[in-house]
């Protein structure tokens, strides 16, 4: 058999090569992409914002947002959830009255139907087989049941569709980034060490912004950092296993460390496989069927 060539649409057979060449052009199928670097936040940029933080605060996870931006979004979901648990609260005591309702009038139907059977009773004569007709007459327009039965073209009439219950909202406000609950009390406000730089620009424009507050190396995505939560600052995961671990003291101000006062920044990516981070995206559209 001779040697086809991958372009070849000749064959009886839907080649994978056809089918990876068709996705691409036409858009169908499983679309898979590498992000690049520049699609990827810095380490000290606000997870909110994406932009380099004014105030900058650190969940025990890890994760980076500017004060005011997690402030505001703290107040927003409090806001969302009071709101939801005043619809919740609306609905339980219209349930709460439906149910009333519905227990007065099942007293007031068995009254009635006491009533018509005592009336029944003491009414009853020779005239029994007219009632006995009359009750097991298949008509469903007899007896007052046409006031019951509901008509699709008056409005009054109608069926209604009945709203879905709402379930108890959560009261916690949690962390978008990791998922986990999130309180004010624990965010810990950080310090960067700004590079000194002979020409004024501003700090977007900079490529090298911040340094590490013990050896002056420059942070950056590629080296993982950390936070001691006693001082504030920021430093590089080699000075606290090299230095700072090995007398648990923060070398900025001379308190004592534990393992929980160093949190370890969150970084993105920095187009290597080989960073923290996955840089692949991936979409599921429609697939056509060979």
């Amino acid at each position: 058999m001779t040697r086809h060539a991958k372009n070849c649409t000749a064959g009886a057979v839907y080649t994978y090569h056809e089918k990876q060449k068709d996705t691409k052009t036409c858009g169908y199928g499983t679309q898979k992409d590498r992000i690049g670097k520049d699609s990827v936040k810095d380490f000290d940029c606000c997870c909110l914002t994406l932009q380099p933080c004014h105030n900058p605060v650190v969940t025990p996870q890890g994760f980076l947002y500017d004060k005011e931006a997690i402030l505001e979004y703290v107040i927003h979901k409090k806001k969302e959830i009071a709101k939801q648990l005043k619809e919740y609260e609306r609905q339980k005591k219209k349930e709460e009255q439906e149910l009333l309702e519905l227990a007065k009038a099942e007293q007031a139907s068995k009254a009635e139907t006491f009533l018509k059977d005592e009336k029944n009773f003491t009414a009853f004569n020779g005239n029994s087989d007219e009632a006995s007709t009359s009750k097991q007459s298949i008509c469903n327009m007899k007896n007052g049941n046409e006031k019951v039965l509901p008509s699709f073209w008056i409005p009054s009439l109608t069926p209604e569709a009945k709203k879905c219950n709402l379930k108890k909202p959560d009261s916690t406000v949690y962390c978008p980034m990791s998922g986990k609950p999130l309180k004010i009390k624990d965010l810990v406000p950080i310090q960067f060490m700004i590079i000194q730089d002979s020409e004024p620009k501003s700090l977007i424009a900079r490529k090298a912004r911040y340094k590490c507050a013990v050896t002056h190396d420059v942070l950056s995505n590629s080296i993982p950092c950390a936070v001691l939560k006693t001082s504030g600052s920021v430093v590089t995961v080699e000075c606290v296993e090299k230095i700072i671990k090995k007398e648990m003291i923060d070398p900025i101000n001379g308190k004592k460390l534990t393992e929980k006062d160093i949190i370890y920044l969150q970084r993105g990516g920095t187009g290597y496989s080989s960073t923290n981070k996955s840089l692949k995206a991936e979409i599921k559209k429609p697939v056509m069927m060979a």
